[in-house]
């Protein structure tokens, strides 16, 4: 399969609500429409994850992030270019994405990726695409697909063929940013 025929695949089945297994800049992620709630609730239910465990939302670019945050500190952008892994920043009072992905403190994750399926999804679905990782919550993330659980595989509605041979990157770094300027570091 090439990489243009996977993007069209997987944009049909999220423009109909359904959930992605994809390769992620990181590791094997699960994914979806970020605006579309019941989508977002069925990822809920195959990792058996509470819905108030947030999870992370990927965006294609400037544009992206300013339809989901009117303000965004100056440091987002300093701390994105200085990063030499990929970094995934929680900022507050998103808007436009489906209410069960905002955490209780009013933040949402996110973390712009150049990764050329991802890039190519999100420009295709013009939305941010839902990414957490592609285990039953409180399971090892897997560092392969073939170490993915065959409960998830059979539970998500398409499974992408690109990359099935990759060993997977390490997850992202975390950051909270708030919009007084503090910055705290969740995940290195």
């Amino acid at each position: 399969m090439n990489i243009n025929e996977e993007v069209h695949k997987a944009f049909e089945i999220i423009k109909e609500g359904g959930i992605i297994l994809y390769p992620t800049d990181t590791v094997w992620g699960i994914g979806c429409d970020a605006t579309n709630s019941e989508a977002v609730a069925k990822i809920y239910k195959l990792k058996r994850r509470a819905e108030t465990q947030s999870m992370i939302v990927l965006m294609n670019g400037e544009k992206m992030m300013y339809n989901v945050f009117k303000d965004i500190p100056e440091v987002a952008w300093q701390i994105m270019d200085l990063s030499e892994k990929p970094t995934t920043l929680i900022l507050d009072k998103p808007r436009n994405v489906a209410s069960n992905l905002i955490a209780t403190d009013n933040t949402l994750g996110i973390r712009i990726v150049k990764e050329p399926f991802c890039f190519k999804l999100m420009e295709k679905m013009r939305k941010p695409l839902v990414s957490t990782s592609a285990n039953i919550s409180g399971q090892p993330t897997p560092i392969a697909f073939k170490d993915i659980s065959p409960e998830i595989v059979k539970g998500v509605d398409y499974v992408v063929n690109l990359h099935h041979d990759k060993i997977a990157g390490k997850p992202s770094t975390i950051i909270k940013l708030t919009s007084d300027s503090q910055v705290k570091v969740i995940r290195k």
